[in-house]
């Protein structure tokens, strides 16, 4: 895939927590409380990440969602029309995404939790519909991953042995 390792050090990141939750568990002495906190990660330039941090204190949860985020970056191919080169679909568990291109000044039709994740990336102009499930963890896990599974033309026109001008008609 085009998706090699990023130097998350090289890069001027911007965070965004897209949820906190608290989780409390039940034991013989009583309840145990904590926070999860799923933090996305991005450069506005191509470059995301997503990571759940898990903590006994909130600001705590974030720093680690932001560590894990910074581990799991990925690099999105774009086109002229700062939109994915062409529409696809991601898969996360129950959740399914639909990423649609869409043409200059159109803007980001998303929802919370996908609109994150292609804000930081740096798209401006996408259509999504979330199918199925609205569980934010596996909508942000689902956009990642339909993200992940983009290639340029070039990379494509390279593996099929062709030229870019025969790729894109």
């Amino acid at each position: 895939m085009n998706n090699n390792k990023i130097d998350p050090s090289t890069l001027e990141l911007e965070s965004k927590v897209v949820t906190i939750k608290r989780v409390t568990k039940v034991v013989k002495g009583g309840k145990n409380m904590k926070f999860t906190a799923l933090v996305v990660v991005g450069d506005h330039n191509g470059h995301v990440g997503y990571g759940l941090g898990k903590s006994r204190e909130i600001p705590e949860a974030i720093r680690k969602g932001e560590e894990a985020a910074k581990k799991n970056m990925i690099s999105v191919p774009m086109n002229e029309a700062n939109s994915i080169p062409y529409s696809t679909k991601g898969v996360h568990g129950s959740a399914q995404i639909l990423l649609m291109t869409a043409a200059e000044g159109t803007g980001i039709i998303a929802g919370g939790p996908a609109r994150a994740v292609l804000e930081l990336a740096g798209i401006k102009n996408i259509r999504t519909k979330s199918l199925s499930s609205n569980n934010k963890n596996n909508v942000v896990a689902a956009t990642v991953a339909g993200l992940k599974g983009l290639f340029t033309p070039e990379e494509i026109a390279r593996k099929r042995g062709k030229s870019v001008a025969e790729i894109l008609g």
